[in-house]
């Protein structure tokens, strides 16, 4: 069987999503017999130019003039692009502060006043500039997702995203619920499940760091945590932790 030809590699982001990869020490051997790693800086030497793949799976979101130009070697480069967890699809934390209008006083906060600053823009995702072909998300990513991802990618098909809420897994493992019975800013109802509800299982709410779930009724989870208390800002904080622009009129 023909070796899947892979990149991976992050842009503006914290290489946990890439970490999880290589995390994932009993797979590893079975995924290497069916990929080769043709490009991953985060775990050897290699060279970008004049190389082609299958696919390429890219962390992180675009915030510099570099991102861009090796996101745009990579999209050109490769059959298939993946955007790789929250950052690469929604913004994420790199993006959480993008409606701070005095983006100059971020940066100096940062690297100091008087010093040269980098040249950079808001973060924003993979697909404002280019063709988005396959996800994986979460913050990190589960392992299982990633696994999936490649070995499906191997197989030439891709993986079914989950199209369900946190709340539902919540519910398959009889939990408490924190928003209704507990009264807490949980993000459940409007969240991409596929981690197992692992935090509200241990009563930590939902943060939201999986992103929103396909057609999320973000109307009436704003309605739902404005009737319990919780102040306009307190709330659109906490949901632009992950994802920065959130409609909050959309209703499935």
């Amino acid at each position: 069987m023909k070796r899947l030809k892979l990149a991976i590699t992050g842009l503006t982001a914290c290489s946990g999503c890439q970490l999880t990869l290589l995390n994932c020490e009993d797979e590893l051997p079975e995924l290497l017999e069916r990929c080769e790693l043709i490009y991953f800086p985060l775990a050897e030497s290699g060279d970008l130019d004049e190389a082609s793949f299958d696919a390429a799976i890219v962390e992180g979101a675009v915030s510099t003039p570099k991102d861009l130009e090796l996101l745009f070697k990579l999209r050109n480069a490769s059959r298939l692009l993946v955007a790789y967890g929250t950052c690469a699809l929604f913004g994420g934390v790199a993006a959480m502060n993008n409606r701070v209008s005095a983006r100059v006083d971020l940066l100096q906060s940062v690297f100091g006043t008087g010093n040269k600053l980098p040249d950079s823009f808001p973060p924003v995702p993979l697909g404002n500039f280019v063709s988005v072909d396959a996800t994986i998300t979460g913050c990190p990513p589960e392992t299982c997702d990633i696994v999936a991802m490649v070995a499906a990618l191997a197989a030439g098909t891709l993986p079914p995203a989950p199209s369900y809420p946190v709340c539902t897994e919540c519910r398959s493992r009889e939990n408490l619920c924190l928003l209704l019975e507990k009264g807490q800013l949980c993000l459940g109802p409007v969240v991409q499940g596929g981690c197992n509800a692992r935090c509200p299982a241990t009563g930590i709410v939902c943060e939201g760091c999986r992103g929103p779930v396909r057609e999320a009724n973000v109307a009436q989870e704003l309605e739902l945590l404005l009737e319990r208390g919780f102040g306009r800002d307190e709330i659109e904080r906490r949901m632009s932790r992950f994802k920065p622009e959130w409609n909050y009129g959309q209703r499935s």
